[in-house]
Parts: structure tokens; sequence; C-alpha cells
């Protein structure tokens, strides 16, 4: 099975997907299901939930309880070794981006057979050569295989 990372600026478009400036919301909604679904592995590092948060209380901060509460219910699988975040000040470092940015990027790289959506356009053109990470926009789920 696949396993993705979704970064901030994609699991904000599960909120905000009818907001006309987020773009590729029905991709980041499709992405949504299939984890849902079990379609798609995921796996998140251990701040992503207080990141998209933070994000929901600045832009709509009377969404902020409800969200949170519908994010929380996931229960998204995280990966929080020494590994991921020595791999993500790596990261930073040789990027010039955050540590909050580059520890998405990190469970991906140290992950097995992950790789980290984003919808980050800036986050991508960095960090693209590490490898393992695809833009939002460039998803495209495998096909559903019919067993019988």
């Amino acid at each position: 099975m696949t396993t993705v990372v979704v970064d901030a600026s994609v699991a904000v478009k599960w909120i905000f997907a009818d907001h006309p400036q987020e773009s590729y919301s029905l991709q980041a909604l499709q992405l949504l299901q299939y984890i849902k679904d079990s379609r798609l592995s995921v796996v998140q590092p251990p701040h992503w939930l207080a990141e998209v948060a933070a994000v929901i209380a600045r832009l709509e901060p009377k969404l902020t309880r409800e969200a949170v509460k519908l994010l929380y219910a996931l229960e998204l699988p995280v990966a929080d070794g020494v590994e991921v975040y020595q791999r993500a000040c790596g990261l930073a470092t040789t990027l010039g981006q955050h540590v909050f940015d580059t520890l998405y990027h990190a469970v991906a790289l140290t992950e097995p057979d992950a790789t980290l959506v984003t919808a980050d356009e800036r986050y991508y053109r960095k960090a693209s050569k590490a490898g393992r990470i695809l833009r939002l926009k460039d998803y495209r789920p495998a096909p559903h295989r019919v067993h019988g």
C-alpha cells in the first residue's frame, strides 16, 4: 500500500475546501477519502495537528474547535523517532527552511515507501531534489483494483 505524508498546506484544504483561494481542494479531499477508506496509508510528524490548528485559528477562529475535533478524530499515525528529527534538522540546514516544514519531508524520507504530498510550491521548489515529494496538483491516486 502506498504511504503518504500530508503537510499542513494540504490538510488545511480539508477544512477550507470551499474557499476560493484554496486551489486543488478536490485533490486534497480525494486524498483524505482514500486515507479514510484505507486505500492509502498515512503517517504524520508529531506537530501536524498543532500546525493545522494554528492556521485554522488564524483564518477562521470560529471553526477552530470543530475542525480540531474532526482532525483529531482521524487518529492519523505519527512518526517521531530520533531519526525523523535528525533528518528534519539536516533538511532545514541544507534547504534554509524551518524545522516545522522539514519534519513532514523527514517522515517521508524515513518511512519505507512514503511520499510527502504538499501544496507549498516554494517548499517543493527548494526540496524536490531531496526526493519523495510530490505536489498536490500532480497527485494521482493509483487505480482501485478489483479482486475477483
